[in-house]
């Protein structure tokens, strides 16, 4: 298979399945060759990402997900891209081990949002509490020299309740508690922007249906950069570097 790229997925699992959906689903396919070339690597049995970020005492994901990246890397795909943003928690390590160019979801979704509300100072950001105590996104928002919201401890236990009891452990999203949420970041704390800072968060913007507020949905942005980069390889090796280097640098 020529001009292919990889997703290192899994984390979760249905989190995965909508990233790979909307992938084919935004291709506007009109025949079987229209379609992107990619290998998924759905490595469920990652050890939780929040856990070990909290906890160091805990299973570490890194060696899980250095073995994905090696294995593929002997492939040699035109780049990767990691489908979990508290995955990133290791990124440098990650793209260390490789030559193989991989996307940095939670930098690109911020540089998307950049551009979309360039006059927005404020902005929201839920995640599970991984995400939060690493700053994966904290750092990417206010080095644009934005402030960011985290709303209070009630609303990041809405959050994990959202990701982990329903989404996680019951394959459900609670689509009355996600809109609840984006209302409470919106009313309460005062911001105009939610960045959604997890991908479970992701599906349930995919699955609970229209609401007025205004999100950075990070998977959905990759989907977009994935498919873009993807079709710009098979175009030639030199318009998807070109793609690439706006995305990496």
């Amino acid at each position: 298979m020529r001009h292919f790229f990889s997703v290192i997925g899994g984390m979760g699992t249905a989190a995965t399945e909508s990233y790979v959906r909307l992938l084919n689903a935004r291709t506007q396919a009109k025949k079987d060759q229209d379609y992107m070339n990619y290998i998924l690597v759905n490595d469920a049995t990652v050890p939780d990402r929040t856990s070990y970020i909290l906890d160091h005492s805990q299973p570490s994901f890194y060696p899980d997900l250095l073995a994905d990246i090696q294995q593929q890397s002997l492939l040699h795909p035109d780049f990767m891209v990691m489908v979990c943003n508290t995955a990133h928690y290791f990124f440098d390590d990650l793209q260390a081990a490789t030559d193989v160019p991989l996307l940095h979801m939670p930098r690109i979704a911020i540089q998307e949002m950049c551009a979309r509300y360039p006059e927005e100072q404020r902005i929201g950001l839920i995640a599970t509490k991984g995400t939060i105590a690493d700053g994966i996104y904290t750092h990417e928002i206010e080095r644009t020299g934005r402030e960011v919201v985290l709303g209070d401890a009630a609303l990041q236990d809405q959050v994990m309740d959202l990701i982990y009891t329903y989404i996680k452990e019951q394959n459900v999203v609670n689509a009355a508690l996600y809109h609840e949420i984006l209302a409470t970041m919106h009313d309460k704390f005062g911001v105009n922007v939610v960045v959604l800072g997890c991908t479970e968060l992701s599906l349930a913007q995919e699955k609970a249906g229209d609401h007025p507020y205004q999100v950075i949905d990070a998977q959905s942005i990759i989907v977009d950069k994935t498919l873009a980069l993807g079709r710009a390889f098979r175009e030639s090796d030199a318009a998807g570097q070109a793609l690439l280097k706006t995305m990496t640098d």
